[in-house]
């Protein structure tokens, strides 16, 4: 095995599916030479040529509707958009066309379409760049949203992904791009979309997260264990479809929880998995399912970002609210 970031996890992902299959296509804002804004795609392009891997123009909206086209004629397309806050230029063609073909040719045309794009706080990008749009994304029927955590998880999610038959949006933390490395087997792999991963066993509190936030509730579980509080900690790793086999069996162990989401409180996900809890599991439940989000307010300038994104110490504090219910 290679020790890996994220991003080298992600590049490996894409090198293994453009070997594989000659439909494979890469293209994007920068991706060619440049290897795109965070080097993802670098020297994928020098090994595999410009017809496979290839620039666009600076506009989301084309990338969308080049990833449809060619998708109709056979190929399977892996977009980038260069940050995913720049999505709204593109939201007709993903969740207008990308996520309806399927069920709007009678099962005839899949969507084998995978947008890569990245995303999160923490890294004090300029405005529009870190927002957490998932939950747009997950609230489209016909769409699946994929969100790693790690490197080992990366590179067998997106390698799943781009061999999925529909549409699916893989979002990159930022934040988790370089941030530690692990090992990564230098075969290929897959992982399961849909299947959510236990990264922790716990025995009093469920914690359920996706992305960056699962080191922030990782980080959270090792300083309530000190205070005699076992928390188990899920990261979905799939918001759409949500692995909620895994999450109720979970808090049908724990008999609490508390859902962790770097969007805001009204945006992400986050409500609809304490909805699901509360309606399936809620005679197990001891305390109220709680949130840790961020603020209901649009994404706080850089000054203000580490203040404004939410950490492991307000997990805590909410982990102390539902165990001293």
């Amino acid at each position: 095995m290679a020790q890996m970031t994220m991003i080298q996890a992600i590049t490996d992902a894409m090198r293994t599916e453009l070997k594989n299959d000659e439909n494979v296509l890469v293209f994007g804002e920068d991706v060619g030479q440049n290897g795109g804004v965070f080097r993802a795609t670098e020297g994928l392009q020098d090994e595999f040529g410009e017809e496979r891997v290839f620039d666009t123009p600076l506009a989301e909206s084309g990338i969308g509707g080049i990833s449809i086209g060619l998708a109709l004629t056979g190929f399977r397309p892996v977009p980038e958009i260069q940050f995913f806050g720049f999505v709204y230029e593109t939201m007709d063609a993903i969740s207008g066309q990308m996520a309806r073909y399927r069920y709007r040719s009678g099962n005839t045309r899949p969507m084998p379409i995978t947008v890569r794009s990245p995303f999160g706080g923490g890294v004090h990008t300029p405005e529009l760049h870190a927002d957490s749009l998932e939950g747009l994304m997950a609230q489209q029927p016909g769409l699946k949203v994929v969100i790693p955590s790690n490197p080992y998880d990366a590179k067998g999610l997106l390698i799943q992904s781009i061999r999925d038959n529909d549409p699916v949006i893989f979002l990159e933390h930022m934040k988790l791009y370089r941030s530690f490395r692990e090992e990564v087997p230098e075969e290929e792999y897959t992982i399961e979309l849909g299947k959510a991963e236990i990264k922790r066993e716990g025995t009093d509190v469920t914690l359920v997260a996706y992305g960056a936030m699962v080191h922030s509730c990782l980080k959270a579980a090792e300083e309530l264990e000190k205070d005699g509080v076992s928390a188990e900690v899920i990261d979905l790793r799939t918001v759409s479809p949500v692995d909620y086999e895994t999450v109720l069996a979970s808090v049908e162990k724990t008999n609490r929880a508390v859902v962790v989401q770097e969007a805001q409180k009204q945006a992400g996900i986050a409500s609809n998995i304490v909805s699901e809890i509360q309606e399936k599991a809620i005679l197990h439940l001891e305390a109220p399912v709680l949130r840790v989000t961020a603020p209901d307010t649009v994404y706080a300038f850089t000054q203000a970002e580490e203040v404004w994104l939410p950490n492991h110490n307000d997990i805590v504090e909410k982990v102390n609210k539902v165990v001293n219910f």
